[in-house]
């Protein structure tokens, strides 16, 4: 009876034998950025990917200080003195109820931040989110 309860209350609705189920089922690709599904969820790195096909990641816990200006972008500050300024349109706008750039940051759930090719650039919305450049110094 023992086992049936602590099953009962462990149980978990994935298949732990297909690793991309625990991988890549729990992140929502949102095109610009990628967002952690559940809800008590949270990124231990967020990775910057530039367009031509670098990446650089920082450990959330340096994350010291956020800015926000509409018509300048993200300022995000690390531990080191490094800042990375992310550029682009909408950054501050709902994709989806709930879910936003400057939001998923302040919670630590985006995992990724991708800057938009060319063609992207061109192609989006008017109120989709869109990566226009990441600039670490």
């Amino acid at each position: 009876m023992t086992d049936r309860i602590l099953q009962r209350y462990t149980r978990t609705d994935r298949d732990d034998s297909d690793p991309t189920a625990n991988d890549l089922g729990e992140v929502d690709d949102l095109g610009s950025f990628g967002w952690l599904r559940g809800i008590r969820d949270r990124a231990i790195m967020l990775e910057f990917r530039k367009r031509d096909g670098n990446s650089v990641a920082f450990d959330y816990g340096w994350l010291r200080k956020v800015e926000f200006n509409p018509s300048d972008g993200i300022k995000l500050y690390f531990g080191g003195d490094t800042v990375v300024k992310i550029t682009g349109r909408n950054l501050n706008q709902p994709i989806r109820p709930h879910m936003q750039l400057l939001r998923g940051i302040l919670t630590h759930r985006v995992l990724w931040i991708q800057e938009a090719s060319e063609p992207d650039l061109l192609q989006a919305a008017d109120n989709a989110t869109v990566i226009e450049a990441i600039a670490c110094s």
